[in-house]
């Protein structure tokens, strides 16, 4: 039955009473601040106030590092509950997250009261127990925001914007940087292969900024650096989480398990192509592959699944923790000459909020490094493992981490090379 215009302002009335007690405890700045109580047995409970104006009946939804940024996934939308809306996040989702809020796409995400972008948020879930997370949303978007310029060089060119994933039964699109010098010279050069290809080059394209990937490798080039190419393969959206975990998840709300066969595409369909169409140098040495996040999970399995194929790796903010059967893989690694280098790299505190010691990406990095060690890795010489303090889950992070990375990992393979 429709709501009379006196029923509907009393209830207006009271879901403003009631947004204004919850904002009274949340910190300013546009973003509130989590209050973290007891809360029943099943992990992370949220409680959140909305705005008025947020639309009768809409679909409120969480997204974060749990879900792969999902603004509208099934099992992830918030239940009315009075004047709040509530979810109970899966009992496995623990540790330090990142998340927002979204009216089911990103288009219509969560604002400060003023209009202005929210950072994303962080809250650490403790390892055991439940707890209780409450906030409030200032705004919602209203629309798609405004475009933003492309920003890619003219060392960068589209290879495909459907490119078949045999594998899979899936295209992608695929990017290509070749080095200032390409079209003069006769050189051949080493290749690096990088996962979430829509944000590595272009900020039109990206999520939320790019890794300014070609702007790095043209000034290092004008310095002397002898280049690489670069080859840039887009995720797959709705698929990124399982294509980009190795093995299902044990939340089965995050998929995962195609891994193997994006891996087996990146080495037995793209880096054949690749080489056969352009001057590479195709040896383990010379071939690199890398990725942030879930992206530098799959690209460490990579080199771990095709050991004579990758034999530079790069992986920045790469929570192990969520397909831990990667250690195994690792265990059974065999050395090889020349040795294949890893370059790890993660914010100490990536998504603590408060003093605890369940930095678990941190963490689970440098039980990478020992297991690594321990199948025989010379870890001083090839391995380089990083934990800046002001590290985070963002693309700037990853932008400013990957000029000495790659320094770093091709240096033995670009120096000199004719």
């Amino acid at each position: 039955m429709p709501m009379s215009r006196t029923s509907g302002r009393r209830a207006r009335r009271v879901r403003r009473t009631a947004c204004a007690a919850v904002l009274l405890g949340l910190a300013a700045a546009g973003q509130a601040a989590a209050q973290a109580t007891p809360a029943q047995p099943g992990g992370l409970a949220i409680r959140l106030a909305v705005p008025d104006g947020t639309p009768e009946g809409a679909g409120v939804y969480v997204a974060g590092t749990f879900n792969d940024w999902n603004p509208g996934a099934d099992g992830w939308r918030l239940v009315r509950e009075g004047a709040l809306y509530a979810i109970t996040l899966p009992d496995s989702v623990r540790g330090p997250i990142e998340f927002k809020f979204t009216l089911g796409s990103w288009d219509r995400v969560e604002l400060t009261a003023s209009g202005g972008d929210v950072p994303n948020r962080t809250f650490t879930v403790p390892p055991t127990g439940a707890i209780t997370w409450t906030g409030a949303v200032g705004a919602w978007r209203s629309g798609p925001a405004a475009p933003r310029a492309h920003s890619a060089t003219a060392s960068v060119s589209v290879l495909s914007d459907s490119f078949a994933i045999p594998q899979l039964g899936r295209t992608r699109r695929v990017w290509l940087y070749l080095p200032p010098d390409y079209a003069t010279s006769q050189r051949r050069y080493p290749v690096l292969y990088l996962q979430d290809g829509q944000n590595v080059f272009d900020a039109a394209t990206s999520f939320a900024g790019e890794w300014g990937v070609d702007e790095t490798l043209d000034s290092l080039h004008a310095a002397g650096d002898p280049g690489v190419i670069v080859v840039g393969v887009d995720n797959g959206g709705a698929q990124r989480m399982n294509e980009y975990m190795p093995w299902p998840s044990a939340n089965r709300r995050l998929g995962g398990g195609e891994g193997g066969a994006y891996v087996d595409f990146l080495a037995r369909t793209l880096k054949p192509w690749v080489d056969a169409h352009y001057r590479t140098r195709p040896d383990r040495a010379s071939t690199g592959v890398g990725g942030s996040s879930l992206g530098g999970l799959i690209s460490v399995y990579a080199a771990l699944r095709y050991p004579a194929v990758f034999g530079r790796v790069l992986a920045f903010s790469t929570p192990f923790y969520i397909n831990p059967e990667i250690f195994a893989l690792a265990r059974a690694l065999r050395p090889r000459r020349p040795a294949a280098r890893f370059y790890l790299d993660t914010g100490l505190n990536e998504g603590v909020t408060a003093p605890d010691t369940n930095r678990a990406m941190a963490r689970t990095q440098g039980a990478m490094v020992d297991t690594l060690a321990a199948a025989g890795a010379d870890t001083a010489r090839d391995v380089r493992a990083l934990l800046p303090a002001d590290g985070a889950h963002a693309e700037w992070f990853w932008r400013r981490e990957f000029p000495a990375a790659y320094r770093w990992l091709f240096a033995p393979v670009t120096r000199g090379a004719r």
